[in-house]
């Protein structure tokens, strides 16, 4: 299978262990408990735990935790981890932002190489 970034459309690979597409997914998840005070970190780092004990590549930012997978994975991770707050009693809010790329992997690091590859290019 060839990939090329610039096609519109790429063919979707199919999983050998499944039989079924497989959908690379780059996810930015946000979990966050309401009403909880001015301090919201005890409770967004149980949905990052969450998160990284999924075993889906994953890194964690100021705002975000980016997550790569196959879209079904990536969805059950943000699933659960909003549940891990909703089901304290908490209302639990969840930002979800995704790039679905069919053909591609590894794009949670290339991504961010490609723009920086770009960035040194135009500063020549």
């Amino acid at each position: 299978m060839v990939v090329d970034r610039n096609a519109v459309k790429q063919e979707v690979p199919i999983d050998p262990a499944t039989g079924k597409p497989y959908l690379n997914t780059v996810a930015a998840i946000q979990v966050s408990a309401a009403g909880v005070g001015s301090e919201v970190s005890p409770y967004v780092s149980q949905a990052i735990e969450v998160i990284r004990e999924s075993g889906l590549p994953q890194e964690t930012n100021a705002l975000f935790t980016n997550v790569e997978g196959n879209l079904d994975d990536v969805l059950k991770v943000a699933g659960e981890a909003a549940k891990k707050l909703a089901e304290q009693g908490y209302r639990t809010s969840l930002i979800l932002h995704m790039d679905i790329r069919p053909g591609f992997t590894g794009q949670l690091t290339e991504k961010p190489r490609l723009v920086d590859e770009i960035l040194s290019k135009q500063q020549q």
